[in-house]
């Protein structure tokens, strides 16, 4: 068969797929008879309250030099690590913010950091297509840096998401730029399963997220530039549970609803999805009305939930934050309108694990903490 066949080919077959897909779109269309919004609103559901000091910035961390691209907190609240494109990984004390490590990384152009689940160990890993593991309880080095405690290779693109499994210090899950998701053993350095790459149901762009479920730690979902999620199953590494469209762009941030049945994402064409893994459906977009002419849509760079799930945090390129109610789909809150607001792009958030402060990064490379303020009840 000739190469001008195989295209052929390969066009007709790209074309019913296509066709498929549109034809399982309209299927589910004519079985999705309301959304999130509509019946909460059907039950007399109505936005939640919030004022401009309700939640307010009570600290900015200042240290970085560069732009600042991800954040994770500790899972006792009590201290953040970040890192920036100043190749520096920063751990911070949250409650006086003070640095209480700042370790020089080989490589500056860091994308991902996070903490380990017994908070004694953070990973990092960006444009050297490595994760490299800190031991924050190690001894330091004559130029005051902590050693590299291991260093996880076998990606062939950009790291550009990790996270420890939950309830397990020696296990965590990569993304990559070489359109595989990974799942490490920390102690070995040994690859357990990859997820993806030349699989069918793998992602077919780079994976700029991922976020595991809380509830069941077998479970977690990818966020990708091919503008699809997928939940995978770290037991069969073989194919995705399941393929979630929708958005008209990258999806840049994915994350569990706290109930480990929902997640939401975020987007390049400026939305948020909150998408339901027990059916596959979509139960709701959450998007400002902006000009059809306009081309310059911000678009959605990370979210997050609080512990409750009623709001919905998402992070815009031009440094909005949204605060969304997530039942009835309408913002109560833009914390980029607020005083000392960032002033540039926000490129990371995260939500303590007591759901008490929200923590947003941003290219203008400081990090800032939100409380909620006064005798306002965290939800």
């Amino acid at each position: 068969m000739s190469v001008a066949e195989l295209k052929k080919r390969h066009v007709a077959a790209m074309e019913t797929v296509d066709a498929l897909r549109e034809r399982v779109k309209q299927k589910r269309q004519l079985l999705l008879d309301t959304d999130v919004k509509s019946y909460a609103k059907s039950q007399g559901t109505t936005p939640i309250s919030f004022g401009s000091t309700d939640l307010v910035c009570c600290r900015t961390l200042l240290g970085h030099t560069g732009k600042v691209y991800s954040l994770d907190w500790t899972p006792e609240r009590n201290r953040i690590v970040s890192v920036a494109l100043d190749g520096r990984l920063i751990v911070w004390n949250a409650l006086t913010s003070q640095k209480t490590h700042a370790i020089k990384l080989n490589c500056p152009w860091m994308r991902a950091c996070a903490f380990a689940p017994n908070g004694q160990s953070v990973a990092c890993g960006g444009l050297d297509s490595a994760c490299s593991i800190f031991n924050l309880t190690s001894q330091v080095d004559k130029d005051g840096n902590i050693p590299i405690a291991r260093v996880l290779t076998g990606h062939k693109g950009y790291v550009f998401s990790c996270q420890y499994v939950p309830d397990q210090e020696t296990r965590l899950i990569t993304g990559s730029g070489d359109h595989t998701c990974v799942l490490w053993d920390v102690t070995t350095g040994q690859r357990i399963s990859v997820f993806g790459g030349e699989l069918p149901s793998g992602h077919t762009a780079d994976v700029l997220s991922v976020s595991i479920n809380s509830s069941n730690s077998n479970m977690f979902v990818s966020g990708s530039c091919d503008a699809t999620a997928r939940l995978w199953d770290t037991r069969k590494a073989s194919r995705a549970v399941q393929t979630f469209h929708g958005h008209g762009g990258d999806v840049n941030s994915v994350k569990f609803f706290p109930d480990g049945q929902r997640f939401g994402t975020g987007s390049d064409d400026g939305t948020c999805r909150l998408f339901d893994m027990r059916t596959g459906h979509q139960l709701q977009v959450y998007t400002r009305q902006h000009d059809a002419n306009d081309n310059d849509v911000p678009i959605v760079t990370s979210i997050a939930f609080s512990i409750s799930g009623r709001l919905f945090f998402a992070g815009y390129s031009n440094g909005d934050c949204y605060v969304w109610d997530t039942l009835v789909a309408e913002v109560v809150l833009n914390l980029g309108t607020l005083q000392n607001s960032h002033e540039g792009r926000i490129s990371c958030l995260g939500l303590a694990a007591d759901g008490s402060a929200l923590c947003t990064g941003s290219w203008d490379k400081n990090l800032k903490i939100w409380a909620f303020g006064g005798h306002r009840k965290v939800i």
